[in-house]
């Protein structure tokens, strides 16, 4: 069989914008007419799509199939690691659940998972003209090499040629990309090209040196420089890192309405918000682990949780059960999507300890549900109408555990594949669909009703997707795309 051309972007640590160069070389190549696909082995994230063919990947393995003009498939990320505690973490593959497992226990059976992981990359790679593959975290773990999946074992087992992405806005990009080069065995740095340097700041002619160093104590090849590229603060960031980052600049402006989210210990899907943040009249903050919620929100969302019970107990040591019982007696509105929609009910309950040890908590008691934690785990794209403005509403469900009414004062907040779904009480309500606010009259109808002059104008999807396009003509004008492409060729 014929190899399809590949390249593998790995970094020289976690967060180097590795997601970002592979969304932007999708889509540039996308835009010169070849049939492109992303491909990660290996990810860690609670930030999670659904795909079509029923299963869920990294939210950044979603974006980059969007780059692509593909729909997103669980080949495009046949291992998807979603952590449920400090330690421990839900195991999905091939889009599914396949168990639990600590670090220590994921460290020693990783490598059977490589069967699976070359089965997703041959049947992806065999329907397009090029590959683009993804690392996880530092390329240089050494502690982490034996039964590597993720990085440098499946790129020699795939046998995909690769690039170091080094990082230079946050320092020591010259130490990192050649002490990266040392540390790799002889047989890895064998099937390593080149190096990239990422998010330079300023004139890039000041680090020529730089770039010559390299080459001279690495013998790589300086494939270029990529400027900081300010509009990636457009695009849905897929690690919980970047809640700080994204969203917190946007406190303080002068702004129409207040939205805060509780960052939750196990946040999940929180690009849920990103149609919020980028709304020029909302206010959107996340309320960081000891602080109050602000008393003057508008409106405060409990977002998807990985581990409900746990963060239900997280929110009570906070002290945000106090000050949303606070909030909700000043008549003003509260929100819960999944795991937060749970945690607004009466009861959670987990009898057969799908989060953890067996346990059942009360919940905040503001919506008259209750939930009980069982399989199998719902994984769905839906769409259908909201309740109070017949808008409409499209998005993804990804939950455990069912949420059943039991009282008379709560009526539904979406009609979804033709079935009520979530619940409204008063000035709470709930659901489970996630990317509630990706639909624009839904949106605009929604900031109406917590403010009624404000008018929404942002189309949110064309605004992604002309983020894109932006971040594929930025390498085009900063890299050689042929030089890139020679080089997956050649292999």
């Amino acid at each position: 069989m014929t190899r399809t051309p590949a390249l593998m972007l790995l970094g020289t640590g976690s967060d180097v914008g590795k997601s970002l160069v592979v969304a932007g070389l999708c889509r540039a190549f996308t835009r010169r007419g070849l049939r492109v696909a992303p491909f990660k082995p290996q990810n860690m994230s609670n930030n999670a799509a659904v795909t079509r063919d029923g299963g869920e990947i990294g939210r950044a393995q979603a974006l980059q199939a969007k780059a692509c003009g593909l729909a997103p498939h669980t080949d495009m990320n046949p291992v998807l690691l979603k952590p449920q505690s400090e330690t421990g973490a839900q195991v999905v593959v091939q889009g599914k659940v396949w168990g639990s497992a600590r670090g220590a226990e994921y460290q020693a059976i990783k490598g059977q998972l490589m069967p699976a992981v070359l089965e997703s990359y041959d049947r992806i790679s065999a329907t397009v003209d090029l590959m683009v593959v993804e690392g996880a975290g530092s390329a240089s773990e050494l502690n982490l090499r034996t039964g590597d999946i993720a990085n440098w074992g499946f790129a020699r087992a795939a046998q995909i040629p690769t690039v170091l992405v080094g990082d230079i806005d946050r320092g020591g990009v010259i130490a990192n990309i050649i002490g990266t080069h040392r540390l790799i065995s002889a047989d890895d740095r064998a099937i390593l090209r080149g190096f990239l340097i990422n998010k330079f700041r300023g004139d890039t002619s000041l680090f020529a040196s730089g770039s010559t160093l390299i080459c001279r104590e690495t013998g790589l090849r300086d494939l270029g420089i990529v400027p900081f590229f300010p509009a990636a603060r457009d695009l849905p960031a897929e690690d919980v890192l970047a809640l700080d980052q994204t969203h917190a600049a946007s406190a303080g402006s002068a702004t129409r309405v207040k939205i805060a989210v509780l960052r939750l210990g196990r946040i999940s899907n929180f690009d849920d918000f990103d149609p919020l943040a980028a709304e020029p009249e909302v206010d959107l903050v996340f309320v960081q682990a000891g602080e109050t919620i602000p008393a003057d929100a508008d409106l405060v969302i409990v977002p998807g949780s990985k581990a409900t019970l746990a963060d239900l107990a997280f929110v009570r040591a906070q002290g945000w059960d106090i000050d949303i019982a606070a909030h909700v007696r000043r008549g003003k509105p509260v929100l819960g999507i999944c795991g937060g929609y749970q945690m607004l009910g009466r009861h959670v309950a987990d009898p057969d300890g799908i989060e953890g040890p067996p346990a059942k908590a009360a919940g905040l008691g503001l919506l008259d549900v209750e939930t009980v934690m069982k399989g199998p785990k719902t994984l769905v794209e839906i769409r259908g109408t909201d309740c109070a403005w017949d808008q409409d509403v499209a998005g993804y469900e990804m939950h455990m555990g069912v949420t059943t009414p039991v009282g008379e004062g709560v009526r539904p907040m979406l009609r979804l594949g033709g079935q009520d779904d979530g619940a409204v009480q008063g000035v709470v309500q709930g659901c489970y669909l996630h990317g509630l606010f990706n639909e624009d009259g839904f949106r605009a109808a929604f900031l109406r009703a917590l403010d009624p002059a404000l008018q929404s104008a942002l189309a949110f999807d064309q605004r992604v997707e002309s983020t894109l396009d932006d971040l594929a003509k930025h390498f085009e004008t900063h890299l050689d795309l042929d030089e890139f492409f020679a080089l997956a060729q050649a292999g």
